[in-house]
């Protein structure tokens, strides 16, 4: 508890919020050479609970499945057809799916460690992966485009059809920026930034808790009660936030795919 006052004041006894040095955290320890701090470990620790949790639940599959084994093929299914198929029809949706399924599980694994107690950080909270992500989903989209239609992928893309002539001079920069440029850059930007302003919001509500209880004490306890319940209803928030952020980046990276294997490609 001390740790909690010392993290929520200031050595003069005032109130000190949330810093961007949250998401910059000391090396906890050093293997071979490589450096493992707080989000590293985090994102360990994510990575071992999905990879865990796909095992136990496919490992043992039955015809008339256990409540265990209905959970993790709901969560398969969902992406299936909410996603995968619904978006790029059966045949695209299943030659992709194993792409938009590792997306989504991971964005969610990642996210939701910043509502869990003793992690409370997400691991999509720092550009590393937002940008990962996004550059696989742009190499994808390409891909997608070229393996198509090598021939017009590229200069549907640049010069779509339609357009009378004299106008690509304006349409063509704009389509090329919007594309091959803005794509992958709202991609990572969009999950980085709620991840991010999501940790310091809960930081922020429960370190002022922690402060108007601990430190300040007397009246400004009532402050403390408003700032928690302000804190449990974001916490709950913040599920919501790291499920739709999953869903967000999977169906983009589907939408783009299936907009590089359109007919007119």
């Amino acid at each position: 508890m001390n740790l909690l006052v010392q993290a929520a004041s200031s050595d003069d006894g005032s109130f000190q919020g949330p810093s961007i040095n949250e998401f910059f955290p000391p090396t906890l320890f050093t293997i071979g050479g490589l450096e493992f701090n707080r989000i590293i470990v985090v994102r360990l620790l994510a990575t071992i609970a999905l990879l865990l949790i796909f095992w136990l639940g496919t490992r043992r599959m039955k015809l008339i499945p256990g409540r265990f084994q209905s959970v993790v093929e709901m969560g398969l299914d969902f992406v299936r057809v909410n996603i995968a198929e619904d978006l790029l029809g059966k045949k695209d949706g299943r030659r992709f799916l194993p792409l938009l399924t590792t997306i989504f599980f991971m964005v969610l694994f990642f996210n939701i460690t910043g509502i869990i107690p003793f992690l409370n950080i997400a691991g999509t909270s720092v550009i590393a992966v937002p940008l990962l992500l996004a550059i696989v989903a742009y190499v994808t989209f390409i891909y997608a485009g070229i393996k198509k239609s090598p021939k017009n992928f590229f200069k549907n893309a640049l010069f779509p059809p339609g357009v009378p002539w004299f106008l690509y001079i304006i349409v063509t920069p704009i389509e090329f920026v919007s594309t091959f440029i803005l794509r992958p850059i709202t991609l990572t930007l969009r999950l980085l930034m709620n991840m991010v302003v999501g940790h310091l919001l809960l930081v922020l509500f429960f370190t002022a808790t922690t402060f108007f209880f601990f430190q300040a004490g007397g009246l400004w306890a009532l402050f403390g009660i408003g700032t928690f319940a302000f804190g449990f209803v974001f916490t709950l928030f913040e599920i919501l936030v790291a499920v739709l952020q999953a869903y967000v980046f999977a169906l983009l990276t589907a939408v783009y795919i299936q907009l590089a294997v359109a007919e007119e490609h």
